[in-house]
């Protein structure tokens, strides 16, 4: 951009129609928007830095104000959830704006914070900052959080400690102050094919994911009817879920092959390492056992796909007692989903999650964020400003 319009500032509805512009799918490169919001910061003077991930994704770290320890972090990822097979009333990447509510995919989540803080940042440029205000763009977190990590790994080794880290997911601008971890697993069943009328010389490997399958509800069940709870949460006891399931050709072939993947969602400092063992342990001694008797090559493996950490419950932490001071609340909430600030809490800095929008809006046909959401997170972020100024 050249001329007058050079340090054109971008008010929020502006900011949100430019990145919700960008088909920022996890499937798909989100470096077009990674360079568009790299020449609107420096435009204002705003250096950023891109940490990599692979080829055709990037994370963006900018620092407003002096370099310096007590940094307060705003975060939001990049990445939004795909639309295929919705049904949505208009391009969901083309922002729609009607009774008080701005459409489009990822206008929850969540780039309604994200155009929040970009915003802003030429007013917080402006300031006499005290503290810098970083700004930390995340790709892949849709697909587990996997992007964070070397953004995580770069701000440990070269940015002074932080005071806090603002992640805002949609949460209706309450101060979420602790959420539930996931665990995201493939398993894979392997049989051996035969005709169907001839099942004594086959391996059913649907068969064998079906029980597997069975043992993840028995488990769910338990959980919900004698496992620990910790209220706050919704439902306040770990979850299993079995999300998909692929197998075999046609019905009168016996499948070969069969997968699923499934996952588990943790209360904070819960593991899985028992649901696990348990899984582990009906495959070897039950399932594989008569697998193999037919067939040596048939068998069960799972893998791990991604490891999310809760968001443990920290009450003197920082981060819980600034959001509640900008937010003008003064209590918390805890959420069942999980986030990038298990992952930053984890890396020894202090977490919260707060922004525009709610989380029953995300991830569907006609996506929508409130204008009145947005207002609320602005105020939020020249709270912080102010803050981050000394005042």
């Amino acid at each position: 951009m050249e001329g007058k319009g050079l340090h054109t500032e971008m008010n929020t509805l502006a900011m949100l129609e430019r990145l919700v512009g960008f088909d920022t799918v996890s499937r798909n490169s989100n470096l077009a928007l990674i360079a568009f919001v790299e020449d609107y910061l420096a435009r204002f003077g705003i250096a950023s830095r891109r940490i990599d991930f692979g080829p055709d994704k990037a994370n963006l770290l900018a620092r407003i104000g002096p370099e310096a320890p007590g940094g307060l972090v705003l975060s939001g990822h990049t990445d939004v959830v795909p639309v295929d097979g919705q049904d949505w009333t208009s391009d969901p990447f083309t922002l729609r704006v009607h009774g008080g509510r701005a459409y489009g995919r990822g206008t929850a989540d969540m780039k309604g914070f994200i155009a929040c803080a970009l915003a802003l940042a030429p007013h917080f440029a402006a300031r006499d900052l005290k503290r810098p205000i970083w700004l930390a763009l995340s790709c892949d977190e849709e697909v587990g959080c996997t992007g964070v990590r070397p953004l995580l790994e770069w701000m440990r080794a070269n940015v002074p400690q932080v005071e806090a880290v603002f992640v805002g997911e949609p949460t209706g601008m309450e101060v979420v102050s602790a959420h539930k971890g996931i665990t995201v697993l493939r398993t894979e069943a392997r049989g051996l094919e035969a005709h169907a009328s001839c099942t004594h010389l086959g391996v059913n490997a649907i068969h064998a994911a079906a029980r597997l399958i069975s043992e993840i509800a028995q488990i769910a069940w338990e959980e919900q009817q004698e496992g620990p709870r910790a209220e706050g949460f919704n439902p306040p006891w770990r979850t299993l879920s079995v999300g998909t399931v692929e197998g075999g050709i046609a019905k009168n072939i016996i499948p070969r092959h069969c997968v699923f993947e499934w996952e588990i969602r943790c209360l904070p400092g819960q593991g899985t390492a028992d649901v696990i063992e348990r899984m582990e342990r009906l495959a070897r001694e039950k399932l594989e056992p008569a697998m193999r008797a037919v067939h040596p090559d048939a068998g069960i493996s799972t893998t791990v796909l991604a490891d999310v950490p809760g968001l443990p419950e920290q009450p003197d932490s920082p981060a819980v007692r600034l959001a509640l001071q900008f937010a003008g609340r003064n209590a918390t909430a805890r959420a069942a989903y999980a986030t990038e600030a298990g992952l930053y809490a984890k890396a020894g800095m202090p977490a919260v999650v707060c922004g525009p929008g709610h989380i029953e809006q995300a991830h569907k046909p006609d996506e929508f964020v409130e204008i009145a959401q947005l207002e609320k997170c602005e105020a939020f972020l020249r709270r912080l400003g102010e803050y981050a100024s000394g005042q």
